[in-house]
């Protein structure tokens, strides 16, 4: 809490969802009312301006579950390789994987 009445970014807010990160409110709507520790959120709200993001989301699962410490990161990871896999699929019968940049260095030997 006192992060947050700082002014710290430490699961609140993100530059790609500024009305609020859809992956956390999955979750956390999901969890228990007492597991989404209303009293933080409503304190991030007032100080930041800001809704939980997927980190506070997954920090909230991992308690709430009774994970171990970097249980969160895991879930996170899990999440990212899925897409990444999903993402590779799609574009297979392509030949190419998102190119954003042509190497113009020298050739490696």
């Amino acid at each position: 809490l006192r992060r947050v009445e700082r002014g710290e970014w430490c699961g609140f807010g993100h530059p790609l969802y500024p009305a609020g990160d859809p992956r956390a409110a999955w979750i956390l709507e999901r969890l228990p009312p007492d597991a989404r520790h209303p009293v933080l959120q409503a304190a991030a709200l007032q100080a930041l301006g800001e809704a939980p993001n997927i980190d506070f989301a997954l920090v909230a699962l991992r308690r709430h579950l009774r994970l171990p410490r970097g249980a969160a990161l895991l879930l996170f990871c899990l999440g990212r390789g899925a897409g990444w896999i999903a993402h590779a699929l799609e574009q297979r019968p392509l030949g190419l994987i998102r190119p954003r940049a042509a190497y113009t260095g020298l050739r490696p030997d």
